[in-house]
């Protein structure tokens, strides 16, 4: 997906690797929002709310232009739009919000808008942890690590491990990712394990191929209920691709960098209203 529609620019977690230390993990961090239900804004209902949420940010380049600003301007309003949804996914009740931040597609834009971005991530994430701790927020980076700036993939592994036993919400910021890649990562890992006797093809199922996707560590809420798509484009756009197949779509003409709580709010709402049957005929 290109960049100038593309989820990239809105990861709010990241900063150039020149580390302080980071802090260790404190267990079960972060106080449970006990009030959830009060907090919900109507028409919500608690009991009724998507579980795991992903987006994906589109439509930063042109907030920018239609400004005329350059494309970082519209990354830095995206990165601003992402910790608005994190925000309010955590006080709501959202369990796991996935965010598609640069897709393997995205490594073909200009080297200037790139290297950009992998620097807004790394800033971003090394400035946020003691927040995400703070709020009991868990971070996860899924894609294509090796293509990252090693002081990103420095900077996000430190973030991982500090944040890993919070609980209140699990953050997955999807970087140089791509849902056919993924798909075929896990194939060669199954076909691996085959050729080296440690399972039977006719073992395989899809519960053991799930468990080869970059996803798989977050078990308790691997699927998205609810994908989210900005800026009027109508695609997938090669996310999550065997991991929502049963995810309800939304899709908004809003720019990423303008998404905030009513265009949320209508997401949400629209997800409430629609009936999950998983391909089984209700009588």
């Amino acid at each position: 997906m290109p960049l100038s529609h593309s989820p990239a620019a809105t990861c709010q977690l990241l900063g150039p690797s020149r580390c302080t230390r980071l802090p260790t993990p404190c267990p079960r961090a972060g106080a449970a929002p006990a009030a959830e239900a009060a907090l919900l804004p109507p028409p919500l209902r608690a009991e009724s709310l998507p579980r795991h949420v992903a987006v994906v940010m589109d439509g930063n380049a042109r907030w920018a232009r239609a400004r005329g600003l350059p494309s970082a301007a519209g990354h830095e309003a995206g990165r601003r739009a992402l910790e608005e949804t994190v925000r309010l996914s955590r006080a709501w009740g959202v369990r796991a919000l996935t965010a598609f931040a640069f897709s393997h597609e995205n490594w073909s834009r200009p080297k200037v808008e790139v290297e950009f971005l992998m620097g807004l991530f790394e800033r971003v994430i090394h400035e946020r942890v003691a927040e995400l701790l703070r709020e009991g927020i868990r971070l996860r980076v899924i894609g294509d690590s090796s293509r990252l700036p090693v002081s990103l993939q420095k900077t996000a592994r430190e973030a991982e491990e500090a944040t890993r036993n919070n609980s209140q919400l699990d953050l997955t910021l999807a970087i140089s990712y791509s849902g056919r890649r993924d798909i075929v990562q896990a194939c060669r890992s199954l076909a691996q394990k085959v050729h080296d006797k440690a399972l039977r093809p006719e073992d395989i199922d899809e519960s053991l191929f799930a468990d080869e996707l970059e996803t798989s560590p977050a078990a308790e809420l691997p699927y998205p209920d609810l994908l989210i798509r900005t800026s009027g484009e109508l695609r997938l756009s090669n996310f999550l691709l065997w991991q929502s197949a049963y995810s309800e779509l939304f899709f908004t003409d809003t720019l990423w960098p303008d998404f905030g709580e009513d265009d949320y709010l209508e997401a949400l709402v629209s997800f409430q209203s629609r009936e999950r049957r998983f391909g089984v005929r209700k009588l």
